[in-house]
């Protein structure tokens, strides 16, 4: 099967993007590879709750100036995509990254040890349900966002748009 058939090629803000099956993730990079795609950018992952993950790599093309966007949707339940380090050499660190960040095991990966973070940590920073134990241990000083701190929203001098004249009345009127 070729990348057409594979995989849904969609444009947005002038890139573009190739969204995949898990199954195909690693057949897929490897025909992009072949076709010109040669140089490995970059990979990591999404949190997309309540149920998925993304995990994204960007490609590069040299000789034809592309840029190309590759990404699959995996699990929240059973977070596991066949590695693509025997593709691109380079996906080894990031895909390290992405397994201690955000917990996705890549199967095949020659030595996915955590890469970033102290010996004993425990969960996934990355995740959006990661609680920050700075934020248990002591209380955040002052309002978290604007109108949290009991004082109602923050005040802020009216102006009057760039270029009106100011006898032109009140910035209110």
């Amino acid at each position: 099967m070729s990348l057409v058939e594979r995989a849904e090629i969609s444009e947005s803000y002038g890139e573009t993007t190739a969204d995949v099956a898990p199954g195909d993730w690693v057949g897929v990079l490897t025909e992009l590879r072949d076709s010109g795609y040669t140089f490995f950018d970059w990979l990591t992952g999404v949190d997309d709750p309540p149920e998925d993950f993304f995990v994204v790599a960007h490609l590069y093309d040299p000789v034809g100036c592309r840029r190309l966007l590759v990404r699959t949707r995996i699990p929240r339940s059973d977070p596991h995509l066949p590695s693509a380090v025997g593709v691109f050499r380079g996906a080894d660190w990031h895909e390290r990254e992405t397994y201690e960040m955000f917990g996705v095991t890549f199967d095949g990966h020659p030595h996915l040890v955590p890469l970033l973070l102290p010996d004993g940590f425990e969960g996934h920073p990355l995740r959006k349900d990661f609680i920050l134990a700075a934020r248990v241990a002591k209380a955040w000083p002052g309002a978290k966002e604007p109108g949290e701190s009991g004082h109602g929203a923050p005040s802020r001098r009216k102006t009057l748009p760039p270029g009106v004249p100011a006898d032109w009345g009140p910035p209110d009127a």
